[in-house]
């Protein structure tokens, strides 16, 4: 028999790290109808461009019998690559083996590429698909989730973590994509939840499938844990790739500069009439939005969740922004509990990676009633508050129409120091709409008045007069200019151009305390 050359026994070792858990569980991952690990960062990466690290790890558990069952990899795939030729380190969980569970050696491959990120300042994907904890190996396992759990907040603020759940992430698994910057899931396939439904119901007797608990529907529209939502992995990868070209490598440095055919000084008169007369008739403000920016360039972030407010990306004369803009057809505008936390942590973001942030204001206020007091929008509120005053990046904002009492104040405003504030023509900035203020300020004559309709509605339509207008906050330097619609992508671009070199230093702290 003739004996393997070193170099023949190397490429059979090779050729057993792709093949996974085998065929057979290829093919079954094949008919959930969700890619291997490799599959996913193939589409995921510039075309050979990744470079595998760790391929020949194996388990150390010798319990249960698990030492006679060795898989090189240990379930997950790590190493780096490109996209649109910029780097980024990854991990992509293998389902085919041990279902994706995470074992001592699984987590600590994981670690390694998370701490070559933060060291050389690149960003970190992770794309899971596991079952959980590897329950063989008990506490040391528990351990390895920790470790990931302690790099992802490491990396916080340091290097974008972008995660994309692809299939089941549950129990402890949840707490890193949550920890990381954005969470991507896919329809039908993915889910995440802390426990399972055999558990709920044991313990609530709550009859609930995984897809009702935790999938993607779940949690893009109704916990906001995740951020972006597609149809199938293939769509999921390509979203990634597109979001990822918004984002810097870390935060020393600026997002990714490109070049747009879209005219810096495009003039749209459309947006001239695109607020209507009647201060109670709604509008989309993603049509304004999408008039403003670079064509084509707006990706919206959470768009299922909390749609009285809009985030997102977009580009102005080829720099990259973030978009938050209050949405007039969804409740009016209003802030509530959970716009105000979409709109917090999308700040706070940009920030963090220099991102110059861009708001459009409608907004007549928070939202009013027992719901939400109860559920604490003082302070959920104030965590909007505090991420535009802790915001040190460039901050525009132009007001459009409403601009009302405490929302006004913390929808970027000149007094948490917005660097330009404009206003359009139809723009009223006021404690409160003039119907309400006269209500208020005519009370006793109102009731004392012959014709109390009358009178009410000539004190309203004074007070409309008087404070119905930008030209109040314009004469006290709030507002640095009154601007007609239509030049506001010009106005923006040669705004963001000056604030380029922005420079703002805060006191010296470990850090705030914002309100949790």
């Amino acid at each position: 028999m003739t004996q393997e050359t070193p170099l023949a026994r190397l490429r059979r070792m090779r050729e057993l790290t792709l093949q996974g858990g085998g065929p057979e569980r290829i093919a079954a991952q094949h008919k959930k109808g969700k890619l291997t690990a490799r599959e996913r960062l193939d589409l995921l990466l510039d075309e050979g461009s990744f470079v595998e690290l760790d391929r020949f790890v194996t388990h150390r558990c010798t319990d249960f019998g698990m030492q006679d069952q060795l898989v090189l990899g240990d379930g997950v795939v790590t190493g780096h690559g490109l996209i649109e030729g910029r780097p980024v380190y990854v991990f992509s969980q293998d389902f085919t083996v041990f279902g994706g569970s995470l074992s001592e050696t699984h987590a600590e491959k994981i670690c390694k590429v998370m701490d070559q990120a933060l060291k050389v300042g690149v960003p970190v994907i992770g794309l899971n698909d596991s079952g959980g904890a590897r329950i063989q190996e008990g506490v040391a396992s528990l351990g390895g989730y920790a470790e990931i759990f302690w790099r992802n907040t490491r990396a916080s603020g340091v290097v974008p973590q972008l995660s994309a759940v692809m299939g089941p992430c549950a129990g402890g698994a949840v707490y890193s994509p949550a920890i990381t910057d954005f969470i991507f899931m896919v329809d039908q396939t993915s889910y995440m939840h802390i426990t399972g439904p055999d558990v709920v119901k044991s313990v609530t007797h709550e009859v609930v499938t995984s897809e009702e608990l935790g999938g993607s529907e779940v949690h893009a529209s109704k916990s906001g844990c995740a951020h972006f939502r597609s149809t199938d992995g293939k769509s999921c990868l390509a979203l990634l790739r597109k979001v990822f070209g918004y984002l810097p490598l870390n935060n020393a440095e600026d997002p990714p500069f490109v070049p747009t055919d879209d005219p810096h000084d495009r003039q749209d008169v459309e947006l001239d009439r695109i607020v209507p007369e009647d201060p109670s008739k709604p509008y989309d403000m993603h049509q304004v939005i999408e008039r403003v920016v670079d064509r084509g360039s707006f990706t919206e972030v959470h768009a299922d969740y909390a749609m009285n407010i809009l985030v997102g990306f977009a580009r102005l004369g080829g720099r990259v922004v973030g978009i938050v803009a209050n949405q007039p057809s969804v409740l009016a505008g209003c802030l509530d509990i959970d716009a105000s936390v979409k709109g917090a942590r999308f700040i706070r973001f940009c920030d963090a990676f220099n991102i110059p942030l861009v708001t459009f204001e409608d907004v007549p206020g928070f939202l009013p009633g027992t719901v939400q007091e109860f559920g604490g929008i003082i302070r959920h509120g104030a965590k909007l508050l505090y991420a535009y005053c802790e915001a040190t990046v460039p901050k525009l904002t132009v007001i459009t129409r409403k601009a009302y009492g405490g929302a006004y104040d913390v929808m970027s405003s000149k007094h948490i120091r917005g660097d330009v504030n404009l206003g359009w023509p139809s723009a009223t900035v006021a404690v409160m709409g003039a119907a309400g203020a006269t209500k208020i300020l005519y009370r006793r004559e109102i009731e004392k008045a012959k014709d109390p309709a009358a009178f009410e509605r000539e004190k309203t339509a004074e007070y409309e007069a008087t404070f119905n207008n930008p030209y109040k906050a314009a004469a006290r330097g709030f507002l640095d200019d009154v601007i007609e619609p239509h030049t506001t992508r010009p106005m923006l671009i040669r705004s963001l151009e000056l604030l380029k070199t922005k420079h703002e230093e805060r006191p010296l702290r470990k850090h705030g305390n914002i309100p949790l």
